[in-house]
């Protein structure tokens, strides 16, 4: 499929002067080192040529050299990409990555919520046939092209390119409110450094009358009106939305939390500036210990008494609710958002792969890790849920009312609060949840930086630092708004509209291109020069028909029916859901922006624009022993 470069055509060719006006040839010099002629920064070859040009990318330096072939260009020397250290780094980071908060307070509702152990059925199903599918895909596409989600477009379907953008701007709106669930649990750590626990009493500064704390030894009466502790403490001292009238007034700004966010932007810079070298050492720790907590939490949990109610409600079977969508709705979403395909990051993370690495394997293994700790979360949620159940003397569907983040910073807070060794608990629990959101967030901005620095490498390449830290700013000062004592409000709404929609348009749209404008069979011929054998007919078909499917599904159904958003005695008016979609829409209106501009700028007819716009424009370079050459 590739012609050699020591053919004595290409020697003849170059001396000619004939074949060299063409930019990103590989000519051999007088010393028979290889180099790349590179006319500028741009590469324009001409429709069908995909296997003329390279185009520089991150971890990529030149050379600066001159020839006397058609007039003075670039010689620029490859050299090789930056990889992971070991093969543990990257699995580490992709398992740290898909593994997040989501899967400790997420999973375990939505399994109680929509059938119990019957919900395990349509779980799985979604997995093995859109979820898992997508991850692989993104993964090969990410190690075989080696670029980031901008650049990656120009060697698959240049038009596409506006779906890399789109991904940035997602990002950037979830590192605007993720990490501040952060600065909640920072927060809570802090606190939790004290012999007594703040959310223990009613006789906090903070507390009003309705506090009534159930777990105090006199006999107390739980009215309609009645708070928690845990509640208040979450509510009125850590968010302290009671200063806040909702989204139309939001407040000012909570310095205590200001300065938790600031010293969490200082580990996560400190913690990717440098690329993947340090980042692939840093998740040994953040990707590791959360597993040595919920195993430290489990055995707690399942010594409690009740724990054995929580663990019943949690798993019994509902089979009547596999006859209702929504169960299926949920269950597509939940493994969609828990694998994490469309945020750029399995793209930036693969691409620093060796070229041969087997990422069907790593596609399974870690997929198959996170939907396994999804399950495992559950049983440490709802043993703990079966306590207070039986400590309160209610049903265990009364006290796991509470959804989201309110599961954990109230709930799980709360039990946590009143066992023995509260201190030494609650201490490795936040610090648990502040290790699962921070390689998460490694992995965000990662995908932002892998995608600008490839697409810009004369511009950043060399400015990692500058770069990371510019990016980092942006996205504290992007926080502010949910920094305030109404923050809570803004953290929901993002959450919901943000990234839920755009994420799901961009995957779908992904696919789309991949299988049907670059092509399935070219797809599926770079697997086999990446692995040594092609994917079966089982992913094809996937990702031809089932997963597209999959996506266009989920999103219809979101958009036909979207949520009614409530947090705590707040209803969100009309109008937040118009903002909300705007908020949406403002990432996916680059990919027609893109398109459009795209076929503007293209020259020639209508239909040679549409054919050179989805025309792949860059070869995808392959090693071949010590050198790298141009596929075809």
């Amino acid at each position: 499929e590739t012609e050699p470069l020591t053919s004595k055509k290409d020697v003849s060719d170059c001396s000619k002067g004939e074949d060299c006006k063409e930019n990103g040839l590989l000519v051999r010099n007088p010393k028979s080192a290889l180099r790349l002629v590179e006319d500028g920064n741009k590469v324009h070859p001409s429709q069908g040529d995909k296997g003329e040009a390279a185009q520089i990318s991150n971890g990529y330096s030149g050379v600066q050299s001159s020839v006397p072939c058609n007039g003075e260009q670039q010689l620029m020397e490859l050299e090789d990409r930056e990889t992971w250290s070991k093969k543990i780094d990257f699995l580490l980071s992709v398992i740290g990555y898909a593994v997040d908060l989501g899967n400790v307070w997420r999973f375990p509702y939505i399994c109680y919520q929509n059938g119990g152990g019957a919900f395990l059925i349509p779980y799985t199903i979604m997995a093995l046939f859109g979820g898992i599918p997508l991850f692989y895909m993104e993964l090969a596409l990410g190690q075989y092209h080696r670029n980031g989600c901008i650049s990656i477009w120009r060697k698959i379907c240049p038009i596409f390119k506006g779906i890399g953008f789109a991904i940035c701007i997602i990002d950037l709106y979830v590192a605007s409110y993720y990490n501040t669930i952060m600065a909640w649990a920072f927060y809570y750590l802090i606190s939790s450094f004290t012999a007594e626990l703040p959310w223990t009493s009613c006789t906090n500064p903070w507390n009003t009358g309705n506090c009534t704390n159930y777990f105090s030894k006199d006999n107390v009466s739980w009215s309609l009106h009645s708070t928690s502790p845990a509640e208040e403490f979450y509510t009125r001292q850590v968010l302290q939305v009671h200063r806040s009238n909702g989204l139309d007034d939001l407040g000012g700004i909570s310095w205590q939390l200001t300065l938790c966010l600031l010293l969490i932007f200082t580990i996560v810079y400190f913690s990717i500036w440098k690329g993947v070298k340090t980042s692939g050492k840093v998740v040994w720790v953040t990707a590791t210990f959360p597993y040595i907590i919920l195993f430290i939490l489990l055995v707690r949990g399942a010594t409690l008494p009740g724990a054995w109610r929580g663990v019943l409600y949690y798993l019994k079977p509902d089979w009547q609710k596999l006859l209702a969508t929504e169960v299926w709705v949920d269950a597509a979403a939940q493994i969609f958002f828990s694998l994490g395909p469309g945020f750029g990051v399995l793209l930036a993370y693969a691409s620093y792969n060796k070229f041969h690495n087997n990422c069907y394997q790593d596609a399974l293994v870690t997929s198959t890790v996170n939907c396994l700790t999804s399950f495992v979360s559950g049983f440490v949620i709802f043993t703990v849920l079966g306590y207070m159940a039986e400590m309160r003397n209610e049903d265990v569907s009364e006290v796991a009312k509470d959804t989201g983040p309110s599961l954990l910073f109230i709930t799980y807070a709360e039990a946590i609060a009143n066992m023995p060794a509260s201190t030494f608990f609650a201490i490795i629990f936040f610090l648990m949840l502040l290790t699962l959101g921070l390689d998460s967030t490694f992995a965000g901005l990662e995908g932002v930086i892998t995608g600008v620095l490839d697409e810009f490498p004369h511009v950043w390449g060399k400015r990692r630092e500058l770069f990371v830290l510019g990016l980092t700013i942006i996205c504290f000062l992007g926080s502010l708004a949910t920094l305030t004592f109404g923050g809570a409000y803004v953290v929901k709404l993002f959450e919901e509209y943000a990234t839920g929609p755009a994420v799901l348009t961009v995957v779908f749209l992904e696919a789309v291109a991949v299988s049907w404008f670059y092509g399935i069979t070219q797809f599926c011929n770079d697997v086999k020069e990446m692995l040594g054998s092609a994917p079966g007919w089982y992913w094809r078909v996937c990702w031809v028909a089932i997963s597209p499917l999959f996506l266009l599904f989920v999103t219809c159904s979101f958009l036909s029916s979207p949520p009614e958003l409530r947090l705590f005695d707040y209803d969100y008016p009309y109008w937040t859901t118009v903002v909300g979609y705007c908020i949406g829409t403002s990432s996916i209106i680059f990919i027609p922006i893109y398109m459009v501009y795209r076929l503007v700028i293209t020259p020639g007819t209508l239909k040679e624009r549409i054919l050179k716009s989805i025309t792949p424009e860059t070869a995808t370079e392959i090693p071949f022993g010590d050198i790298r050459m141009n596929a075809v």
